[in-house]
């Protein structure tokens, strides 16, 4: 829920169904360009209507229960800060995070493991973005391994995704991440739309 003040205007109480407290700063410039671009400030049941239906497939993007699945394509360090953030916010109380990680070339595995904060997970699962752009899954590997996280490599998305789910528990939290072509795939081999 988010009280929302623009400078012609205030929001209160609207609804945001999306995870992450950067999502309400987000919300905030998307109706203040909304206002610049109308010249005037919105009725308030449009504002409400519009972020009730947003939906950003791909960012902190549920797919999964038991156990949780989500989906993030943060693709740098800074995008990878702002999903750990917002997992431990909304999802904190899971018992272990299981990562599916890959990363296309000119990323740092170190510098975007650490940003997602898998120094706490159980384990990593390395795999191939579906792009020629891809890094080594052996380079996220051998970074994951660094951190002191066990590590595995899977030759494609759907594979990684399928060992991340049997070494993850019912009340583990498994992560896709670090690319939006690994998100896009991991949404294709679960049949979401």
């Amino acid at each position: 829920m988010l009280d929302l003040r623009t400078p012609g205007a205030r929001y209160s109480d609207v609804y945001l169904p999306l995870h992450g407290a950067h999502q309400g700063e987000n919300a905030a410039i998307a109706l203040c360009a909304a206002e610049a671009f109308f010249g005037a400030p919105l009725d308030a049941d449009v504002v409400e209507e519009a972020f009730a239906g947003v939906r950003v497939p791909g960012r902190l993007e549920v797919v999964g229960r038991q156990p949780l699945v989500v989906l993030d394509g943060a693709h740098n360090p800074a995008g990878a800060r702002a999903a750990a953030d917002a997992i431990a916010e909304a999802f904190g109380g899971a018992a272990g995070k299981v990562l599916v990680v890959g990363l296309l070339q000119g990323k740092d595995p170190a510098e975007m493991l650490e940003a997602l904060e898998a120094g706490s997970a159980r384990m990593l699962v390395a795999c191939p973005a579906p792009s020629p752009r891809t890094l080594a899954p052996a380079d996220v590997a051998g970074a994951g391994r660094a951190l002191g996280l066990e590590t595995d490599t899977a030759g494609s998305v759907p594979e990684a995704l399928a060992r991340a789910l049997a070494v993850a528990s019912p009340d583990d939290l498994v992560l896709v991440s670090g690319s939006l072509y690994v998100v896009g795939a991991a949404r294709a081999a679960l049949g979401t739309r």
